[in-house]
């Protein structure tokens, strides 16, 4: 773990949150290898070497991953009983497969969030999301588990056609949610649900074709910052350890069956906006170039600022601005190079 990460991890740890709900617990969180889900592995990992000493037990955490070699990469097991992820399980399978182990907590997280693949794998987007939910879900409801969180989106909010292959993600993400609300109501699962927007930061594929990822990469790599589009898109970015501190404020104290947007509207902007601030914050000019990609699947959209009033209530609340979130991110990738 690098040092941006781990002060990301111990800013999480630091929020007033009832973290010992999770001593003693068992664990699940599906996809747990992946950028943000990877951060509450970290975080709970975390809590297990620095909080849950002294007669409080330990967590025990379980991810269920599409690529074990690729996970150890992420997380270097080192067995348990022994070092910092002692008490974690890496299971390879399928999310849509079923769990015969009970757990007290399940955070579904497993999903393709780049739309590179909603082009070239839409059944694999839209089944983890629905498919994979029911399973998670009927996990949760044979355990009795006290809390469940779904990873949904932003993009679930906005109804999109259908008939376009686009909308396996965001029309999967909104079955998720109707799921979720289902299990609630008809058998009593406390199912969370947070709508995720635009978060960047240490540990995101650079490739994954998003802006963001993009913008790193291209900041990585000396420059320019490219735009492939002309940048009038509005979207809100979000620093990935405040994003994880929401999702352990919506597990522990949120409403059941209602979304909650994870989101920055403080830092809404333009594209192109973006673009000129990392320019700035980073000594580079910005370039405009034509998207090659054909299998990169542009998102319909309009630019929204997420309400996050709720949130705010619950005592969480952004801070990070873009110059300082992605001078953290840029700083990771130099320091890991």
């Amino acid at each position: 773990m690098n040092h941006i990460i781990r002060e990301d991890i111990e800013r999480i740890v630091s929020a007033p949150l009832p973290w010992d709900e999770f001593s003693g617990a068992n664990i699940l969180i599906s996809g747990g290898a992946g950028f943000l889900p990877a951060y509450m592995v970290e975080t709970l990992m975390y809590l297990n070497h620095h909080r849950f000493i002294g007669g409080k037990p330990p967590c025990t955490v379980s991810i269920i991953v599409r690529n074990k070699d690729r996970a150890e990469q992420r997380f270097p097991v080192a067995g348990f009983g022994s070092g910092f992820y002692s008490r974690l399980f890496i299971l390879e399978g399928d999310v849509c497969e079923p769990l015969s182990r009970r757990y007290d907590y399940i955070i579904h997280a497993a999903s393709q969030a780049s739309p590179r693949f909603y082009q070239t794998d839409p059944v694999g987007t839209l089944s983890a999301n629905t498919l994979g939910t029911a399973n998670m879900l009927e996990v949760a409801r044979r355990s009795a588990s006290k809390g469940f969180l779904f990873f949904s989106s932003g993009d679930a909010a906005y109804p999109i056609n259908p008939t376009k292959v686009r909308s396996c993600y965001s029309e999967s993400k909104r079955m998720g949610e109707t799921m979720c609300v289902a299990w609630a109501n008809q058998f009593g699962v406390p199912a969370k649900i947070v709508r995720i927007s635009h978060t960047y930061g240490p540990g995101m594929k650079l490739d994954d074709g998003r802006v963001f990822a993009d913008f790193t990469r291209d900041i990585v790599n000396g420059g320019p910052i490219v735009l492939h589009s002309d940048g009038s898109a509005e979207r809100p970015f979000l620093y990935v350890s405040e994003a994880t501190t929401a999702f352990f404020t919506v597990l522990l104290k949120g409403k059941v069956a209602e979304p909650e947007n994870v989101a920055n509207p403080y830092q809404f902007m333009k594209i192109s906006e973006l673009a000129d601030r990392l320019a700035t914050t980073f000594g580079m000019r910005v370039e405009r170039r034509e998207r090659q990609d054909s299998a990169y699947a542009v998102s319909p959209l309009p630019g929204v600022k997420p309400p996050i009033g709720r949130l705010i209530q619950l005592g969480w609340h952004p801070e990070i601005t873009v110059e300082e979130g992605f001078w953290r991110t840029v700083e990771s990738y130099v320091e890991a190079s």
